[in-house]
């Protein structure tokens, strides 16, 4: 339930954009080369700390103090929410406030559960970056270790400028990046070179086009540094990851050269699921198709408080027991031909009495994400298929609608042999990632980027009647406004700084 956050002690991972961070004690930071040396006497010594970030990504109640805080898929989860092609079913439960853009005022939950998490993820991204001198190392597991935190960094600070502010003007295809629009602070490693003056600077709300050319910046030097870099299982970012996480910035960005070059170098070594795996559930990190992820363990597992538990219609958490039942939107269901195995993913108009669970028996349920005995479901964040869709939506915006098409077809031919195209256009492709990404994390990010609204309320909706209104595209109800806490402890934000909000019931 939604309430209002009270101001956390220092001691609990306080905000890392307080002025405070910049006094960085040079003494304290080692060279490259004795870096080696530690980590040849004792290998765990920095490997823990590049654990720390997958930890972290996962945390239950890492800041927003509820069920529906667990790490990363908790934001992408609960913007999901705010769109449409989730339509809740059963009980109007958890996350109603997010359905009704009711959760973006300063002083709410939400918005400080995502500025805490992806700043936490920065700051312990810089202590690893901090380790090292001005040199990179040569060692190529010292060299992963760093390219993993700069991608990292790329990677938190793309998801800040889509949640704090709105990115573009106009709907596609003429949306425009709105690169003058304020957004994020930057926080710095002092192994980035800053002078204090130069970092306090920057510690206030940069434009997109600063926070974007830090960004290029760590994507960068994390390229090079994780090319040839072995992984230890696919917890951890590598170079096939890295260029994922710049395709979709790439994508954000209007960059569609970049974004096909970079989704396409992301493809190699994976595949994609047949029919009989896409059955199995979104589950198992070790499929070929998943590029990055999870693997839970039963240390590491949480119950409720975990992204199956509410999006998991098979498993006995929230959505099983019919709280908040997850449904695919019937306009959306209504447009996947019955030819296309993901069909087969949700139920239909006449339910599932078979099913197990009460939220598996309901008309539109989802099926998608499977069950697994003692929550040992593994958290997915990336995989082939969407690779695939970048590099068509890159080739599609470019006017290459017949490789666009060739493109697609790859996936295609694992979801629905009846489909062929010899031509796609961008519509094609935002439709294809509206039906492939379900429940992912994705369309709150697509339609920011887009430009785009949504309309629940349409004839024969699904939606419960409590969930059916209509957010234009920019509406102020889409924005997140800066928390409360970043505003006390950052003098170089004030209030009058702050988004505009509006509950999106009242819009």
């Amino acid at each position: 339930m939604k309430k209002y956050i009270a101001i956390f002690a220092a001691s609990l991972l306080a905000l890392v954009s307080c002025e405070k961070q910049f006094e960085i004690q040079d003494s304290s930071r080692l060279t490259g080369t004795e870096a080696i040396a530690i980590v040849e006497q004792d290998p765990s010594f920095l490997s823990s700390y590049v654990n720390g970030f997958y930890a972290w990504m996962i945390e239950f109640n890492g800041g927003g103090g509820s069920h529906q805080d667990f790490g990363h898929l908790a934001v992408v989860f609960t913007t999901d929410l705010m769109c449409q092609d989730i339509a809740i079913c059963g009980t109007w439960n958890w996350g109603t406030y997010d359905i009704n853009h009711d959760y973006g005022l300063y002083t709410y939950r939400r918005p400080y559960q995502f500025w805490n998490f992806y700043y936490t993820l920065i700051k312990k991204c810089n202590e690893v970056i901090d380790f090292f001198g001005e040199e990179d190392p040569t060692d190529a597991t010292l060299r992963g270790y760093l390219g993993q935190a700069y991608a990292l960094r790329a990677f938190s600070y793309t998801y800040l400028i889509q949640l704090f502010q709105d990115p573009v003007t106009g709907t596609t295809p003429s949306a425009t990046l709105r690169t003058d629009a304020p957004a994020v602070p930057l926080i710095f490693a002092s192994r980035d070179g800053k002078s204090v003056e130069e970092a306090d600077e920057l510690s206030g709300r940069n434009t997109i086009q600063i926070v974007m050319d830090q960004i290029e910046s760590d994507l960068a030097d994390a390229l090079p540094l994780l090319d040839g870099y072995n992984r230890a299982s696919k917890n951890e970012v590598n170079y096939q990851v890295a260029q994922g996480i710049a395709a979709r910035y790439y994508l954000l960005t209007q960059q569609w050269d970049k974004a096909a070059a970079a989704a396409q170098a992301a493809q190699e070594g994976f595949d994609l699921m047949d029919q009989a795996r896409l059955k199995a559930g979104f589950m198992d990190v070790d499929d070929k198709e998943m590029m990055w992820g999870f693997n839970e363990t039963t240390e590491t597992m949480t119950s409720y408080a975990s992204f199956f538990s509410h999006m998991s219609n098979d498993s006995a958490g929230y959505g099983g027991i019919g709280q908040s039942v997850h449904c695919i939107d019937r306009s959306l269901y209504d447009q996947i031909p019955d030819t296309d195995y993901r069909k087969g993913l949700f139920n239909g108009p006449e339910g599932d009495a078979s099913a197990k669970q009460t939220g598996g028996k309901l008309p539109y349920a989802s099926r998608k994400f499977g069950y697994m005995a003692s929550w040992l479901q593994d958290y997915i964040y990336m995989r082939n298929a969407e690779m695939i869709l970048i590099q068509a939506e890159a080739e599609a915006r470019q006017g290459q609608n017949s490789a666009a098409a060739a493109t697609l077809g790859k996936l295609m031919a694992k979801r629905n042999p009846s489909w062929a195209s010899a031509s796609v256009s961008v519509d094609d492709v935002l439709l294809q990632r509206r039906i492939e990404l379900w429940g992912e994390g994705f369309e709150y990010f697509d339609l920011r980027r887009n430009g785009l609204g949504v309309n629940r309320k349409y004839e024969g909706s699904n939606h419960l009647a409590q969930g059916q209104y209509a957010f234009p595209a920019h509406g102020k109800s889409w924005n997140f406004q800066i928390p409360r806490q970043e505003l006390q402890n950052n003098a170089h934000i004030s209030e009058s700084e702050n988004n505009d909000w509006i509950t999106g019931t009242e819009e």
